[in-house]
């Protein structure tokens, strides 16, 4: 195993169990690693710090281990294993109207450049780092084991997850079995999800708990899901009892799932309708009187030299949803862009309100669901932020 060698003094951020280290705190290398190579880390010293994975960028090392052992099988098995106890004890794996949740959710579960996702029989794997990428095989097995026969196919998913200078020409693909059941089961109702073609992993699991919470505020209201995707809150909305749900997105293959969902659940329901629509434009001409909006967008920044232009984006979506929405109306806004704090996202839809010149309360402060847990030594592991808000 290859060393990598750090500065004086610039061991402490390891020594708070932080599971990365930057470029700019290695002193040098002994051995020349390869990216992806696992690597032993070690103070200026010679003291052990860490195993990780080795990568080019500003992030030099993701950690897997702060204690010296091999990165083997066993090693897969057992932080595997500790991820599924934890889904287990929060009441998420082995129910029957549950069958998808995140099974690892990165530095979360001690797995920094690994997400995987189970979708009843099929777990779908991402890699985000060249490390994970090379240990796929191995990771497949482990999960294989631990899984046991539940498990029937796994699906590789990382085309468009690595990095793009790594240049690997990956494939997605399935490493074990496979599997046309594309249907899975959240709180009882039943989503069609398209690993093999959609976004992220085929399904946002991470709006679970939120979707939730909307189905309690549906009743008798009038609900205008914005950047609907698959249809998640527009299924939730009209079990709620909604008096009518309109889902809009710009994509008419989203448009095409979300319409498969609605039937999925409510064959003949009259009360919904899908537009495929910009949402701006659509804001700009909507006639309908809502009184349940909710703005669920695609990440606006996904650097942090993105933030000032997403925060303007941030405020301008939500005037323009405040300017909108009937008095007494509810508004669910989100941002799941890891470059964005709550702090500047609440400030840009606090100035939102402003701009519209609404009364506005918080009835809510929303965040990603426990089965994508947050290292409490990693707090960039909190992504998703929201708010429920009354709008006078």
């Amino acid at each position: 195993m290859k060393n990598v060698i750090l500065r004086r003094g610039k061991d402490e951020s390891l020594r708070r169990f932080h599971p990365w280290v930057f470029s700019g705190a290695v002193q040098r290398t002994e051995g020349e690693p390869q990216e992806g190579d696992v690597v032993r880390v070690l103070s200026a010293d010679g003291n052990f710090m860490a195993v990780g994975h080795w990568q080019v960028g500003s992030i030099a090392v993701r950690v897997l281990s702060f204690e010296e052992r091999p990165i083997d099988g066993s090693f897969w098995q057992e932080r595997l294993t500790a991820a599924l106890e934890v889904r287990r004890r929060i009441g998420l794996a082995g129910r029957e109207d549950n069958t998808m949740y995140r099974l690892v959710h990165g530095e979360g579960d001690g797995l920094p450049g690994l997400v995987i996702d189970i979708y009843g029989a099929t777990a779908v794997m991402q890699a985000h780092s060249v490390g994970m990428h090379v240990a796929r095989t191995e990771i497949a097995t482990a999960l294989r084991e631990v899984m046991g026969l539940q498990l029937k196919a796994i699906y590789y998913k990382s085309e468009t997850t690595l990095p793009f200078k790594a240049d690997l020409g990956q494939e997605n693909e399935f490493l074990l079995g496979r599997s046309d059941d594309d249907v899975a089961i959240e709180n009882g109702l039943r989503f069609h999800i398209d690993w093999l073609k959609g976004q992220k992993t085929g399904f946002f699991v991470d709006q679970r708990d939120n979707r939730s919470l909307l189905e309690r505020y549906s009743n008798g209201r009038r609900v205008l899901n914005m950047f609907c995707y698959t249809g998640g809150f527009s299924v939730y909305a009209l079990r709620g009892g909604a008096q009518l749900v309109h889902s809009v997105d710009s994509s008419a293959k989203a448009v095409e799932l979300v319409n498969a969902n609605v039937a999925l659940n409510f064959p003949d329901t009259t009360r919904h309708t899908a537009f495929a629509e910009d949402a701006f434009r659509y804001l700009d001409r909507m006639e309908t009187p809502y009184d349940l909006v909710i703005l669920d967008p695609p990440a606006f920044a996904k650097h942090r030299d993105a933030v000032k232009n997403a925060l303007r984006g941030y405020t301008k979506l939500n005037a323009k949803a405040f300017e909108k929405i009937q008095p007494g109306g509810i508004l669910f806004t989100f941002s799941c862009s890891q470059a964005v704090s709550k702090e500047q996202f609440r400030l840009a839809v606090f100035t939102a309100a402003a701009i519209s010149r609404r009364r506005v309360r918080i009835l809510h402060q929303l965040h990603q669901p426990a089965d994508h847990p947050i290292n409490i030594y990693h707090p960039e592991g909190e992504y998703l932020k929201g708010l429920v808000l009354y709008v006078e």
